[in-house]
């Protein structure tokens, strides 16, 4: 088996060799085949070289946010992200992550880490990017589809078309990242139970939500986030609870 392929792209040096040792002390075969601190540097190397088979990312680079890279490239390898700051996390797993590590990084938490890479990679189903896609398409969902209602008419509405689930006066209504509501024939509790954990997560008693309809997050208290949804501009909050999961959720644990 070929050694695992990584590299670091990272603006500060201490911290991308400290970053590098640590790798090496869980897994001695992994080879750092580049280590950069900045988004030209990053799309130079991409000019003349394949992509590694795994990429760690800091998101504040010397010339900029890492974010700028994936509007220049295309990256389809896995990246597991190395910050000191968590309001990226949305961000982060709009493009390939699959970890979101805060600075400074524990070594329990890289293990974990890259025992995630290697499961992910060594699905006898799916490789990395095929699982990304159906992930991200809403093809791994239970639900496929609802059956709506509207006067005399009847139409279906795709999952992949909800940006969240809402109950109001006992009803339970399905938003459209196009802003038009209907009402489906679930509560939330049956909800949880169809749809994809992966892409909806319920955050309190009225709201089952999608990552990518959050537009902004805001901590209100050590245990609660404020969160705005796209679209309409709803405003909710996440309970005490569930703060601890949905945080999870949002880096994909």
């Amino acid at each position: 088996m070929r050694p695992l392929k990584i590299i670091i792209i990272e603006d500060e040096q201490r911290a991308a060799s400290r970053l590098e040792k640590l790798i090496l002390e869980i897994d001695s075969s992994i080879e750092v085949v580049a280590s950069m601190d900045s988004i030209e540097s990053v799309l130079e190397w991409h000019e003349k070289e394949a992509q590694p088979d795994l990429y760690f990312l800091d998101i504040h680079l010397a010339d900029g946010s890492a974010f700028e890279i994936f509007k220049r490239i295309q990256i389809t390898q896995p990246i597991i992200f190395t910050t000191a700051y968590d309001q990226y996390a949305i961000d982060a797993f709009k493009v390939n992550a699959i970890d979101y590590l805060l600075k400074p990084i524990k070594r329990l938490e890289l293990e974990a880490a890259l025992k995630k890479y290697h499961s992910l990679h060594s699905s006898p189903v799916l490789d990395y990017s095929e699982l990304l896609s159906q992930i991200s398409k809403g093809k791994t969902t239970k639900l496929k589809r609802f059956l709506i209602r509207v006067a005399q008419n009847l139409k279906t509405v795709e999952v992949d078309n909800v940006a969240y689930f809402y109950t109001e006066n006992k009803i339970t209504f399905l938003t459209t990242y196009e802003g038009k509501r209907y009402s489906v024939d679930y509560s939330l509790e049956k909800l949880e139970e169809e749809l994809e954990q992966e892409l909806f997560f319920r955050i309190n008693r009225q709201f089952i939500i999608r990552v990518n309809a959050i537009s902004k997050m805001v901590a209100v208290s050590k245990s609660r986030v404020k969160i705005w949804l796209d679209p309409n501009a709803v405003e909710t909050i996440v309970s005490t609870e569930r703060s601890g999961k949905f945080k999870k959720w949002l880096i994909g644990q």
